[in-house]
């Protein structure tokens, strides 16, 4: 029996000839990442075990970045715990304040991930790095800390669904809305524990910001990991951020899918994700009349520099209604700066936007953009469900940097289509 590319690059990681779903194995790791949330409780779990040292110092990534800049004591001593920690060890890849970011905007422009990676984070959407043909995966604090001491981790393999990607978006239609569309048509738990892995001719239309936008949603359909074919695009940007020796794995044209789904791109049009869950989905032309309070673009999942071009696009010349909050949160140091050098910052602060440090903060209500009760906000992050960014009695509409960008503008949900054609 064929093998997808997530079985191959975990029989290869295992030492095996092949794996088959289901099947428990060890497998060598490349990257163990944490953040400031999680990390601490590894560390206690590590030190626990009796372990002096990781067991690889170029191989254990530590990123404070959800409530960081510390917005209160607790923070503050989490992240000294984790400094400290990463000093001990000699962590080569301690990323803070001043060359931090976001951890799943900072790991591939580190070049830390690479095709045929096997990675696990101490962070649900560690499934990022599937972008670049790698499997990644998240995992619990206390795997994370046995990852740290020994280099390996356990699986079940996962079975895998197949999305063959057709046609050419069109209009303002980004990687962000065929994620939406994806999850709002198998829905929360239609790929449970199962890879999702992304070909067909439509691939060479997504850049890569709009793969890693996708394979940060996998967990949002309850995947395991989601994963893309490796193509000219992924090697150029292997190329241009990492030296790191990398191996391509495609699927056998035998490898067994539980469900194969073609998807033409074409068809598609700005999607938006209401309240309380990711598969609640609604093409922008069946929004209705929906006032909002604020608007966050940016996080892990479209804080990258493709993401704040789209919406300097649509703000540059305009004004941010009167009442929208519109905070934006660059996905790194080294995107904030690119940002700046284009312009787009000073086009955002000029419609009225804030412009934030790369951080998570708001998108897990954790600080600098939390939800009174009652209100509502248009995200371009990966959840909303009850109580998300705030109080239990506020909404989260998830969607596209373009969709963000358009409702800020006139505090509604709008596509943004109908902004530029004025």
């Amino acid at each position: 029996m064929g093998m997808t590319m997530t079985q191959k690059i975990l029989a290869a990681h295992a030492g095996l000839q092949s794996v088959e779903p289901g099947q428990l194995i060890e497998a060598d790791l490349d990257l163990v990442l944490g953040n400031d949330i999680t990390t601490p409780v590894a560390v206690k779990e590590f030190q626990k075990s009796g372990a002096t040292k990781v067991f690889d110092k170029s191989k254990v990534a530590i990123v404070p970045d959800h409530f960081t800049p510390n917005k209160d004591i607790k923070a503050a001593e989490q992240c000294k715990m984790i400094r400290e920690f990463a000093h001990c060890m000699e962590v080569e890849n301690y990323f803070e304040i001043g060359e931090m970011g976001i951890e799943h905007c900072l790991i591939p422009e580190k070049g830390l991930a690479v095709p045929g990676d096997l990675i696990i984070g101490a962070d649900s959407h560690t499934c990022t790095y599937g972008a670049l043909g790698a499997f990644s995966t998240g995992v619990g604090s206390t795997d994370m800390a046995a990852g740290m001491a020994t280099g390996k981790c356990w699986f079940k393999v996962p079975s895998a669904l197949k999305f063959v990607l057709k046609g050419k978006p069109q209009g303002w239609v980004s990687g962000k809305d065929v994620i939406l569309h994806i999850i709002g048509m198998i829905g929360v738990d239609g790929a449970l524990y199962k890879s999702m892995e992304f070909v067909g001719e439509g691939l060479k239309y997504l850049s890569m910001d709009d793969r890693f936008t996708m394979a940060n949603m996998a967990i949002e359909a309850g995947a395991k990991n989601g994963i893309f074919l490796v193509d000219e695009k992924t090697l150029e940007y292997v190329k241009e951020h990492s030296t790191k020796p990398y191996k391509v794995y495609e699927p056998d044209a035998d490898a067994v899918y539980d469900e194969v789904y073609e998807i033409d791109l074409s068809t598609l049009k700005p999607t938006v994700s209401f309240p309380h869950l990711p598969d609640n989905t609604h093409t922008i032309d069946n929004v209705g009349d929906i006032a909002i309070d604020q608007v966050v673009i940016g996080s892990c999942t479209n804080g990258r520099l493709e993401d704040l071009r789209v919406a300097a696009k649509i703000l540059k010349g305009r004004k941010v209604k009167k009442g929208v909050r519109c905070i934006v949160f660059p996905g790194t140091q080294k995107i904030y700066l690119d940002a700046l050098k284009e312009g787009l910052i000073t086009d955002m602060v000029e419609a009225g936007a804030v412009v934030s440090t790369p951080t998570c903060g708001p998108c897990l209500g954790g600080h600098m953009g939390i939800l009174a009760k009652g209100e509502r906000a248009v995200s371009t992050t990966n959840r909303n469900f009850v109580g998300r960014m705030g109080h239990v009695e506020s909404e989260v509409y998830l969607a596209s940097p373009a969709v963000a960008a358009a409702s800020a503008i006139t505090g509604k949900i709008t596509d943004p289509a109908a902004i530029m054609s004025v």
